[in-house]
């Protein structure tokens, strides 16, 4: 299944920008907070998915957010169901520390896999995965904050600062093999004020792979502004989308009709 998906939508994705959905997943439910913090539901993940599938959404990615906290594995089951109701690149991330774990999210209908405090912890897992299963498999989630002028990468859902910069690790991350690197900036998340555009473009232009932009999308022309301004590949949101606050196919009818390239 993610083959069939996958061979469908890369040479698309080399070349337009991609609207992507999240389902935050917590207790089999879809939820959403600020900042990482105050989660609120947001409903079914299965029918958002197929929602989101069915109107326009070029990928979705589901990140169980409790897994690596509660030391457990990401919901295999919830993920097989999520994946039989769409037909778009199908993005897995939460609890994931081998190549097993990995093999049977794939063999669950997940497309590509998202890793993120596992990866810090044992930086080989992200060498191990792409010899494994393909660069094009291994998304490498980094959630930041900007502290004191640094961008500072955090663990465990936000709750666990390193000692890592933000652009040093993004780098490491490229170089062990990752395929594209999703960067949540933990100060914009959820405040519906943008992207952190500056960091976006930066990593950018020191990074030869893919950047999905995610925290901070509040209007139509937030995604904009971190396609042109960010130099974002993706662009990532979850309340948004979820409580019908943006139509994707009038965000992208917008995008298109400002000169950015998306796939209607």
């Amino acid at each position: 299944m993610f083959v069939v998906r996958r061979s469908l939508f890369v040479l698309i994705n080399m070349i337009v920008k991609r609207i992507i959905p999240c389902l935050d997943i917590k207790n089999g439910r879809t939820v959403k907070g600020t900042n990482f913090v105050n989660l609120r539901d947001a409903g079914d993940p299965v029918e958002l998915a197929k929602v989101y599938s069915d109107t326009g959404a070029d990928e979705l990615v589901f990140l169980d957010i409790s897994a690596t906290e509660e030391r457990r594995k990401t919901l295999s089951d919830l993920v097989l169901r999520v994946a039989s109701q769409v037909n778009i690149p199908f993005t897995v991330g939460g609890g994931i520390s081998s190549v097993d774990d990995v093999d049977i999210l794939l063999k669950n209908g997940a497309d590509k896999v998202s890793i993120n405090s596992s990866a810090v912890k044992r930086p080989e897992l992200i060498n191990e995965l792409a010899a494994k299963f393909g660069s094009q498999c291994v998304v490498v989630a980094i959630d930041a904050k900007y502290i004191d002028g640094e961008w500072i990468v955090h663990l465990v859902g936000g709750k666990v600062p390193t000692t890592l910069n933000l652009f040093d690790w993004a780098k490491e991350v490229e170089q062990r093999g990752a395929g594209e690197i999703l960067f949540t900036s933990m100060d914009n998340d959820g405040t519906k004020d943008g992207f952190a555009n500056e960091a976006l473009a930066r990593l950018s232009d020191t990074l030869n792979i893919p950047i999905i932009a995610s925290g901070g999308a509040g209007n139509k022309q937030h995604f904009k502004d971190a396609f042109t301004e960010g130099k974002a590949d993706a662009a990532l949101a979850a309340s948004v989308f979820h409580f019908g606050e943006i139509p994707i196919p009038e965000l992208k009818k917008e995008l298109k009709a400002q000169g950015i390239s998306v796939r209607i």
